[in-house]
């Protein structure tokens, strides 16, 4: 059985967001690893002139890396299980419909998950540009991407700090769109059912619901 155009859309959707999520949780997770665990969002750069090598002087609590990266992860995993379900679901032909309360649990999901990804987006672009800005008033290098190219004192290492922060950073604002798209999706369907029937309880076709409705109809 052939899913609703909505719904092929919806699942589309979801495993976009899917694909976002892990790449926001695994560019973080990788800049974690060049600074030996530590988490730069925040984080302050000194640099010696003498060496021509820039050094960490303070770090955020990894705990704030870590709340980025689980949201980013958890989001992925709930659409990567939905769109499993949507699969099985044509795979064995089961009709497709859905309640009025699945709808609005959906609408509730959407909003958490808008939420979260708003305040992770918002920590990794404010983050970011605090290091930067660490890094260009302590150095005399003039781009933040440039300090890529530069050397960190051991154990540290740099090579994919700015990339690896933008990249997270950017798939978590698409992934926030994605959730919008979504959102305005289930609407949709809630309001208009275009697709296929929404109803209060279980769903049932448009023969079967006037009897349930007291309207039956007169022989002629």
């Amino acid at each position: 059985m052939a899913l609703p155009r909505l719904v092929t859309v919806e699942l589309l959707l979801h495993a976009s967001c899917f694909i976002c999520g892990i790449v926001t949780a695994a560019s973080l997770t990788i800049v974690q690893g060049e600074f030996a665990g530590r988490c730069m969002l925040y984080g302050t750069v000194s640099y010696n002139a003498t060496a021509q090598s820039l050094g960490v002087d303070g770090s955020s609590p990894t705990s704030l890396c870590f709340f980025v990266s689980v949201i980013s992860v958890f989001v992925g995993v709930y659409c990567f299980s939905l769109t499993l379900y949507w699969i099985y679901t044509k795979c064995i032909g089961e009709e497709v419909s859905r309640t009025r309360l699945w709808m609005n649990v959906n609408l509730g999901v959407c909003g958490i998950f808008l939420f979260f990804l708003l305040v992770s987006g918002c920590i990794l672009k404010v983050g970011r540009d605090r290091l930067c800005d660490s890094i260009l008033r302590n150095s005399a290098i003039k781009s933040c991407e440039d300090a890529q190219t530069k050397t960190w004192i051991s154990p540290y290492n740099g090579e994919r700090f700015y990339s690896g922060l933008h990249s997270a950073e950017v798939a978590v604002w698409v992934n926030f769109f994605f959730w919008m798209l979504i959102f305005m999706v289930v609407m949709f369907q809630k309001y208009q059912g275009s697709e296929f029937t929404v109803e209060e309880g279980e769903h049932v076709s448009s023969s079967e619901s006037n009897p349930i409705l007291g309207r039956t109809s007169r022989p002629q």
